[in-house]
């Protein structure tokens, strides 16, 4: 990524950049326990300091480990049936208790077709992980905090949700509509937004690797003042 700042060495090694911009270039590695080679991660957060800096880090690197063994689930891979429980949409009020990390479950969260339009208060910090989420609706919903690791949200509409804090590890977004959404201090590991629709997202200090980032920019409807917030070239 080109970028016309100052860096200096930091402690741990990791070079800090500021560019003109109020925002810190955090580089790490994180290396797999059963790999040689190191996966290099990266984010762009306020300028925090140097604690700032570690936790940033801390948390890439080991996503960025999970993310390296549990790809994103593809568009093309076979899904279950639809459940037929008749109050399937109202789990996600509750999530998933176990598995948040590997989107491990002990019953599949099917919200497919689901509608949480506006929804505010239900969904706030609970876990959705490997949650089936196509086709369904969280227009201006309140998602933050949400851990979504794993989730499958093919096609599904986030028109102007706030996921704000929230875990965003390995989702596929292909063809969803994510026009406004909010992704606040967002951890946003290993997903995909393959023909998503992006415009106006808000990037503010998002937490995203160097490679997700490469990817993320290659989505043309993503506005000019979202791409400058991410650092797209």
């Amino acid at each position: 990524m080109a970028s016309s700042c100052s860096c200096l060495a930091s402690p741990a090694g990791a070079a800090l950049c500021r560019p003109r911009r109020p925002r810190c270039r955090v580089a790490c590695s994180a290396a797999d326990a059963g790999e040689k080679s190191n996966t290099e991660t990266a984010a762009w957060f306020s300028a925090g300091g140097k604690n700032a800096g570690r936790l940033a880090c801390g948390v890439l690197a080991a996503w960025a480990v999970a993310s390296a063994s549990n790809p994103v689930i593809a568009a093309s891979q076979r899904l279950p049936p639809l459940s037929t429980e008749p109050n399937r949409c109202e789990r996600a009020f509750v999530g998933n208790t176990i598995g948040q990390a590997n989107g491990v479950y002990d019953k599949p969260l099917d919200l497919r077709f689901c509608d949480y339009t506006n929804e505010k208060g239900n969904l706030k910090g609970k876990s959705l992980a490997a949650a089936l989420m196509s086709d369904a609706k969280f227009d201006g919903a309140d998602m933050s905090e949400v851990v979504m690791s794993k989730a499958y949200a093919v096609g599904a509409s986030f028109k102007g949700t706030d996921f704000t804090n929230a875990v965003i590890d390995r989702v596929n977004f292909e063809k969803a509509d994510l026009t406004g959404a909010i992704f606040k201090n967002t951890v946003l590991s290993g997903s995909t937004f393959d023909d998503a629709k992006m415009e106006d997202v808000v990037f503010e200090d998002t937490i995203i690797g160097y490679i997700d980032l490469q990817k993320l920019c290659t989505n043309t409807s993503i506005s000019a003042d979202s791409r400058l917030e991410l650092g797209c070239r």
